[in-house]
């Protein structure tokens, strides 16, 4: 009994023993689950380095709101949102800052600091510096401790950050001879002072005419914030009365019309007039199309362009050579950012980015050739295109009717506006840029395949076919025209009467594909090697030269043949330089030796012989272009008259008028190839029309005088 006694009371504290081991196992198991959960609560916390990177990549979207949540606000002096918000979105928005970076350079855990290096782009460049931010931390985690300093170092909440532009003056367009085609210049101001506007109600309707601009327009105006009763505040840019160098000195009508503007705005009190910076162009409906204009940035403009250095005040190219050499001529704006203090001291400056005004830009344009071709076909619809033969300068680029560009920058009225837009001869439309039928100017091209080829034999007699001619019965009613009865019908007669049914007979002989071919060598179909993108010449509606009937019109240059006036010129310039076509530039000094486009485009001998036919065009009684005749200066060239019809039927149409010419003698003082072509000389002597024209421009262009 006793021995069992002691068994169970030795089994009751084995079981005691297990019970307190086993509850002293679970408080220590307690405790080390307990402690993991402490240590996982606190590695859960989004540790400083880390908040401050969250904090920046704020900053870059403009995300102030969200960088404020953030803030231990006691520590930080008990800033507002709407003070903290301000602040920084005034500093970093006005400075443009994009692609902030953080590197954590080290913590400082008991003093929970921060030590970083930050960079980022600004209008002024980049800025980059090192600095240092401080934590604190509760229940909620750590908070970042806001001050001043923290968006530069040193900023104290007196300073101001400053930017200053200074603004790149746009780059100069000369010609040839550094004759201003695009520069600065003076206009008028137009505006009003409010406090002595005091017939509001009256005066404002004789503004409202003599501006062209609704009355309405105007009060939005001098309703502005910023508006004082002793300010300044503009109204419209209108031109200033004075006499530019190409124009003559006797004041124009025009000029009359707005000095009496002037005078009339000025009797109106409250009006004042000031002279303001504009971009200017001297030479106006004379080059519009060729020079082109700018214009102040729209919101579309600014994002497209997003990182160009275009600013609200900025003005972009919008056609012509404003536009093409928009990137040279615009230059880059200069910015400063800088730190003052309360009383306006700087303290320290952040960045600084040196203007780079824009580069001048030098044209082989010649003013004067332009502003004479321009004046001879004002009242017309036509273009010219002007080279030099040898060298490939382009010496005048002329479309019109035109527009003066200078409109453009002065504003114009809801009127003026319409007018421009809806006028019938479409004088925005740029002429020298599209492809027209070329008509007999055609010929010599043809003339040229057909020799090189061996298709044409230069001394056959084709035979007298009178004025009329079909090759057969398939033809139907179809029948090839000419103008004048000669014999014998050999190639240098037929380019001297431009004879239509020659050259048909001699597109035939070529063939379809041989004269496809040799369109394609010529470049039909491509862009011409050119700054200024033209339309591309064509020989046919389709790949090919379809039919018979369209082969034989395409001879002399009808059918569906297609022809820009400068590719023409250029196609010219190979009966000048023993077969080879120029290549076209319009940048004064780009090159020192002549470049081919088309090397031995033709024979040197074909070449001459064509030379030969078109020198006689000018220089021979018989030939159809003997008017432009010069007595001391040898000519060549070809006249053209191209029928446009809507149908093989049809008797109503109208007529293209064309006129090349060129100084086949490389010698020549001042070499030239002109092409013109006139809309609409039907019934106005046809090609003759133009070659008056043209004689009237070579006689100012060799002897001077207008």
């Amino acid at each position: 009994m006793r021995s069992r006694r002691k068994s169970r009371r030795k089994n009751h504290k084995i079981l005691s023993l297990c019970i307190a081991l086993a509850f002293i196992g679970i408080m220590m198991a307690g405790g080390i689950v307990y402690g993991i959960w402490l240590w996982m609560k606190e590695d859960a916390k989004v540790k400083p380095e880390e908040l401050l990177a969250i904090y920046m990549d704020h900053i870059s979207g403009q995300e102030y709101e969200a960088m404020y949540e953030m803030l231990d606000l006691e520590a930080s002096g008990g800033v507002s949102k709407e003070e903290f918000i301000t602040r920084n979105s005034a500093i970093y928005e006005g400075i443009e800052a994009k692609n902030i970076s953080v590197e954590i350079l080290s913590y400082d855990k008991d003093k929970m600091k921060v030590n970083y290096q930050t960079s980022f782009d600004t209008a002024a460049g980049e800025i980059s510096f090192e600095n240092e931010a401080f934590f604190s931390e509760g229940e909620e985690g750590y908070r970042l401790i806001w001050n001043n300093a923290l968006i530069f170092p040193g900023l104290t909440k007196p300073d101001k950050v400053r930017v200053s532009v200074v603004q790149a003056k746009r780059g100069i367009i000369y010609d040839r001879n550094d004759h201003v085609l695009a520069g600065e210049g003076t206009a008028s101001s137009v505006g009003i002072v409010p406090g002595k506007f005091e017939n509001r109600e009256g005066d404002m309707e004789k503004l409202s005419e003599l501006l062209g601009i609704q009355p309405e327009v105007i009060e939005k105006k001098l309703s502005a914030k910023w508006v004082k009763e002793d300010s300044f505040v503009p109204i419209k840019t209108i031109p200033k009365v004075e006499k530019s160098e190409f124009l003559p000195l006797e004041p124009t009508e025009e000029d009359v019309r707005e000095t009496e503007r002037h005078e009339k705005l000025l009797e109106i009190p409250g009006i004042m007039i000031s002279d303001t910076e504009v971009r200017e162009y001297p030479l106006k409906d004379a080059a519009a199309h060729l020079v082109g204009y700018v214009q102040n940035v729209t919101a579309e403009d600014l994002e497209k362009h997003a990182g160009e250095g275009y600013t609200a005040a900025s003005v972009i190219g919008r056609s012509g050579m404003e536009g093409l050499f928009e990137k040279e001529l615009k230059g880059k704006n200069g910015c400063r950012i800088y730190v003052v203090d309360g009383e306006g001291n700087e303290k320290t400056e952040l960045a600084n980015t040196p203007v780079q005004h824009g580069q001048d830009v030098k044209l082989t344009i010649d003013s004067g050739l332009q502003r004479m071709l321009y004046e001879n076909f004002k009242e017309d619809k036509s273009c010219s295109a002007a080279i030099d033969p040898y060298t490939g300068e382009v010496l005048a680029l002329v479309s019109t009717p035109s527009y003066d560009n200078n409109s453009f920058i002065m504003g114009f009225s809801d009127e003026e506006w319409n007018a421009l837009n809806e006028a019938e001869d479409r004088p925005l439309y740029n002429r020298f840029r599209q492809v027209w039928c070329p008509g007999s100017t055609f010929k010599p091209v043809t003339a040229a395949i057909g020799l090189a080829s061996g298709a044409i034999d230069p001394e056959e007699d084709y035979g007298n076919e009178g004025l009329s001619w079909q090759k057969d019965s398939s033809w139907g009613a179809y029948y090839v025209t000419t103008l004048h009865d000669y014999e014998p019908v050999i190639l240098e007669n037929a380019l001297i009467y431009s004879d239509n049914i020659y050259f048909a007979k001699a597109a035939l002989k070529i063939g379809a594909q041989e004269m496809k071919d040799a369109l394609e060598k010529l470049g039909f179909g491509q862009e011409l090697p050119f700054d200024i993108v033209m339309a591309k010449s064509q020989f046919s509606n389709t790949e090919a030269i379809e039919t018979e009937i369209q082969l034989a019109d395409s001879g002399y240059g009808q059918g569906q043949m297609l022809v820009n006036p400068l590719h023409m010129a250029c196609i010219y310039s190979a009966f000048c330089n023993e077969g080879s076509i120029i290549k076209p530039y319009l940048i004064y000094g780009q090159k020192t030796t002549p470049e081919y486009w088309i090397s031995q485009a033709f024979p040197s001998d074909v070449s001459a012989r064509v030379l030969n036919g078109l020198t006689k065009v000018i220089n021979d009684p018989n030939g159809t272009g003997y008017k432009a005749r010069l007595e001391d200066v040898l000519l060549a060239g070809k006249t053209g008259t191209a029928e446009i019809k809507a149908s093989k039927e049809d008797t109503s149409g109208t007529e293209l008028g064309w006129f090349a010419v060129f100084t086949p003698d490389r010698n020549t003082e001042k070499p030239i190839l002109v092409i013109s072509m006139t809309e609409d000389v039907k019934g106005r002597g046809g090609s003759g029309y133009v070659v008056e024209k043209d004689t009237n421009v070579l006689k100012s262009w060799f002897y001077g005088g207008e």
